[in-house]
Order: structure tokens, then sequence, then C-alpha cells
């Protein structure tokens, strides 16, 4: 059953067509939003967060394979799914709309029941993937994807946070142009897995670590606060009890690092590392490793 909190943008230039589509999705329990153009709806979006748009394919103006295309450059729309509404059932403009960010299409006239089961399976997907994204952040997994010209695509909700709270967006949604010029330039040189970037010009102190290039056109990276080790590591000490070898390994744990690598980095066999895990998630009060990684972001992030 669909919740009340669903809110749906309805992008379409034809009056008639609006009143149709506000009765059918009112009945189905939709808080509906409209744009009579794609201006409108790129207005709109910039501050409200949809959870499904329907966006008409031919409009005036800005058609609309062009404004999803400008919705999807949106990254806190980057889950959310754009279904087209057009009369052209030919594969060219049904590549076209797939092609620009939609994630589906059907054709009017609309029949209301397969509207709102098409939406109701998107729906579904997205919220999937949003729970995906945010227990990544739980983990400690701060990541992110940018393009080759250092725009962000995505991220997960709490890299959105640091960057908006250290100064790295415009908006809350676009990184700056002296952020994006920064990753452009680093991405131009091809860094190698592992490489990390310093972020300048910022309120506080962020780096990026390279992870992976996604399809040969997207970059996955990790976001990371620059926290100073001793102070970390004396909090948490101060905050569950451990040893200062126990916190540093609890710290690394936080900032997503494996045994092996902790083991690099302290000076220690991954056997020992596992020793101090043991440790720690009974002093904890934990069962694995991202339980733990999870309650020392929460101590780090008060701190």
């Amino acid at each position: 059953m669909i919740s009340n909190s669903n809110v749906v943008l309805v992008v379409d230039d034809s009056i008639d067509s609006i009143h149709m589509l506000n009765d059918v999705l009112e009945d189905a329990k939709f808080t509906v939003l409209v744009a009579l153009e794609g201006a409108q709806a790129l207005t709109i979006t910039q501050n409200i967060r949809p959870d499904i748009i329907l966006l008409d394919a031919i409009m005036p103006n800005m058609d609309g394979f062009e404004t999803c295309k400008r919705l999807k450059q949106n990254p806190q729309l980057a889950d959310v799914p754009i279904i087209f509404m057009t009369g052209l059932s030919d594969t060219e403009h049904i590549v076209m709309g797939l092609g620009a960010g939609g994630v589906d299409y059907i054709t009017k006239p609309i029949k209301a029941d397969e509207l709102i089961a098409r939406m109701q399976v998107h729906l579904a997907n997205a919220r999937i993937t949003q729970s995906a994204r945010a227990a990544l952040d739980t983990a400690g997994q701060y990541l992110l994807t940018i393009n080759a010209q250092g725009h962000l695509v995505w991220a997960t909700p709490q890299v959105y946070q640091l960057l908006d709270n250290s100064g790295a967006t415009q908006d809350s949604i676009a990184l700056t142009p002296a952020i994006t010029q920064q990753l452009r330039d680093w991405i131009s040189h091809k860094p190698e897995t592992g490489r990390q970037l310093s972020l300048q010009q910022l309120s506080t102190e962020l780096s990026v670590e390279m992870l992976n290039l996604i399809d040969g056109k997207e970059y996955l990276l990790r976001l990371t606060p620059a926290h100073k080790p001793a102070d970390d590591t004396q909090s948490l000490k101060q905050q569950f009890s451990v040893t200062g070898r126990e916190a540093d390994v609890l710290l690394w744990i936080a900032n997503g690092k494996t045994n092996r690598e902790i083991g690099q980095i302290l000076e220690m066999s991954p056997r020992t590392v596992n020793k101090h895990l043991e440790q720690i998630f009974k002093k904890l009060g934990v069962e694995n490793r991202t339980s733990a990684a999870a309650v020392a972001i929460r101590c780090l992030a008060r701190g």
C-alpha cells in the first residue's frame, strides 16, 4: 500500500492531463506537485525533493528529455525515479527517455491502474537504493561518485552533510567550482586506487580516497574528515574505557580499514588486530566490526 508521505511531481503543459492525473494520484494517496514546464520543475526541485516524477516528453521551450537530464544533474534527485509520459511509442523516443535518466515510460492515454502499479514498483526500488546508501553511512563508508569533469553524481546521506558543513557545496547539492576544479585536475592524472587528495579552501579539512572506476565513466571515492589521530584516540579511550592500542584499532575500523590495513598502519599482525577487536567488542557491547565502527563514528562526530 502506498504511504501518505509520497510526493509526486507532475510535469506537463496540458491542463486537461494535469487535472486527470491529479484526481488519479490523490485517490492513490499521493501528495501532488505540478509544474507546467521544465524550467518550473527545476525550480521546484531546488527546494523540494519529490519521491517520484511524472514527466511529459513533449513540451514547449524545454522538452521532457532535456528536463530529465537537467533534473538528474541534481545529486539529491539521483534516486528519484522519473517516468516519462508520452504519446510516442516508437523505439527512438523510448531510448531517448531512458538515456536521459528515466526509469520507465507510459503511453497516453494513460491507464490509471497501470500508472499506479508502475509507480509502486519504482518507489520500492528507489527505497531499497536509499536504504543501501544509508547503511553504508552507518558502517562508516562515506562514499560518493564523480564524473571526469569533477561533478558530483551521487553520494551517501552523510557525505552530503559533511560536504555542506565544510563549504564544499553550493545550494547543498552541487560542488563549488573550486572543489570541482580540484577533483577534475586530480582525476586527469589518473590516480591509482588508494591515493588520496586533501581538498583545499574548506572550513573543515576533508580528503577523498580513490576506490574504483565504474563503467569507465564514474569514479568511486571515499570521503574522510581530516581527523587528528591523537585527539580521536583520546576521545575513544575516554568514552569507551579501552586501552590506547584498542583505541587506535577502533579509530581505523571507523575509517573503514581492514585488519590487514590496520596491521600495516599500526605495525602489528592481523592476528593481533583481531585480538584487540575481540576486547573492543566486549567493551562496547557489540557483536561485529560494523556495529563497532558505527558506535565509534557517532562518538567522533559528537567530538
